[in-house]
């Protein structure tokens, strides 16, 4: 048998495998319980002493990996606002692979260049971000709010007369940095990781949403000058609440700053009328950050940086090499990154985008927000208490106690229907729903909604005959 024809032997058994398990997912437990030792067992101990064939390995790989797959691409994950993986963007993230293009720039891959500029055109249209924005296609909110923050450096001190490009940050002239008390743990990895530290940040209260306090904001912009980045935000990974955009924005600018948005997956409500006026003003900011492994619905490592200044975009994460045909002309995919060699990750965004559409887009956000609010509503005729207003894809459901709320959640996780995890919000344990996944429908939410009933029922009696 030729090489290609054992390989194309192998990519269709691979085929064959991932179409099994999708076809899995709407009936198979969404995690099972699993010893992580055994499963590291199953991957062997010593390194091969030399070379096995591919279907073997392939072969060996699925039977390793099995007992500890967690469907998060079904319709029944409701952790850490995931989406699953629509099927043209599936498709397309393994054309991406089997091309195996480096998409550091147009030298290196035409197509992936053409790709990135086109889906990032379309991205800016559907998010409410101006089309002279920058777009740089990244790992996920991490990566985007660090490039996005990157720039912002650049910004406020090459305008203080400091290039920190070149002299760092020792002896440059302090910027104040303004978040919410609410902000998301990737701000404060970004200030680290940028040489600011998280003792730099000026908290902002917030209101009984999650939402930043316009008037706490105007009182700590008063107390303090100089160069000034603020940090806002669309969808609380809690609540969903976003900031008032527009005031906000407005209130840095009078005080010369920087608007930064962490918008992960809230910035997706521009996407849809019913929920756009929640960011309403999102155009004025100088940076956003974006997910699309979140709301798009494309597979994981896929994130947007976007930047209204293109200038410090590039001037914050750029470099030329002699050896880098091609770079150090005309801004180039790589200059909007932190990465250099690295997979085309525009294929798939522009699959989900073409396959969805405007109104596909605008429909899974109304779709998925209207599912939230149907299993809240199932919660709580059950008893449960809802701790937030239902802005977005974000429910807070919480039993009688601490310890019931958290009993429940382990109840949930161990019988599989469904997967939730578990938040603390303003001092009190909490279940946290997130609906992101385009193949949810009402019925994957009526089943889960049940299953979180019985195991409040089945933990709650368990606690009651123990004391």
């Amino acid at each position: 048998m030729s090489e290609m024809v054992e390989t194309a032997e192998l990519l269709r058994t691979a085929a064959n495998e991932i179409t099994r398990y999708l076809a899995s997912l709407p009936e198979r437990p969404v995690a099972a319980p699993v010893e992580p030792e055994a499963l590291r067992a199953g991957f062997g101990s010593a390194l091969p002493a030399g070379p096995s064939p591919p279907h073997t390995v392939l072969a060996a790989l699925c039977a390793a990996a099995e007992p500890g797959l967690v469907a998060t691409a079904g319709p029944r994950y409701f952790g850490f606002v995931t989406g699953g993986s629509l099927p043209s963007a599936t498709a397309a993230d393994l054309l991406a692979v089997g091309w195996d293009q480096n998409a550091f720039n147009r030298v290196l891959s035409p197509a992936a260049d053409a790709a990135e500029h086109c889906a990032g055109r379309w991205l800016k249209e559907l998010l409410g971000i101006p089309a002279t924005a920058s777009t740089g296609f990244v790992t996920g909110g991490q990566a985007a709010n660090t490039v996005g923050l990157a720039a912002a450096r650049h910004r406020v001190l090459a305008d203080a007369g400091w290039d920190v490009e070149s002299r760092g940050l020792a002896g440059a002239p302090p910027v104040r940095i303004v978040a919410s008390e609410e902000r998301h743990a990737t701000i404060d990895r970004a200030l680290r990781l940028l040489g600011f530290g998280t003792s730099a940040v000026t908290e902002v209260r917030a209101d009984p949403t999650g939402a930043i306090d316009l008037d706490d904001l105007a009182r700590v912009l008063d107390q303090g000058s100089g160069p000034l980045i603020g940090c806002l935000q669309a969808g609380n990974v809690n609540t969903g609440a976003c900031d008032d955009l527009r005031a906000a924005t407005d209130l840095l600018h009078q005080h010369g700053g920087w608007a930064h948005v962490d918008g992960a997956f809230g910035l997706w409500a521009s996407a849809n009328p019913d929920t756009a006026t929640l960011v309403d003003g999102v155009e004025l900011a100088d940076s956003w950050a974006c997910d699309g492994h979140k709301w798009l619905n494309v597979p994981y490592d896929s994130g947007f940086a976007f930047c209204a200044d293109p200038e410090a975009h590039a001037a914050a994460v750029s470099y030329t090499a002699a050896y880098l045909v091609g770079s150090g002309g005309e801004a180039a995919l790589a200059d909007f990154t932190l990465e250099s060699s690295r997979r085309a990750r525009g294929f798939a965004v522009w699959a989900a985008l073409r396959e969805l559409g405007r109104s596909g887009v605008a429909e899974l956000v109304g779709r998925t927000c209207a599912l939230t609010r149907r299993f809240a509503s199932a919660l709580a005729e059950g008893g449960a208490e809802i701790g937030n207003d239902i802005v977005l894809n974000q429910a807070l459901v919480r039993f009688s106690s601490d310890e019931h709320t958290d009993r429940v959640i382990a109840e949930v996780q161990r019988e599989g229907t469904c997967w939730l995890g578990g938040t603390t919000w303003r001092g009190r344990r909490y279940i946290r729903v997130s609906v992101s996944n385009w193949s949810t429908k009402e019925s994957d939410v009526d089943r889960s909604a049940e299953a979180v009933l019985r195991a409040a029922a089945s933990v709650g009696a368990v606690a009651g005959s123990a004391g």
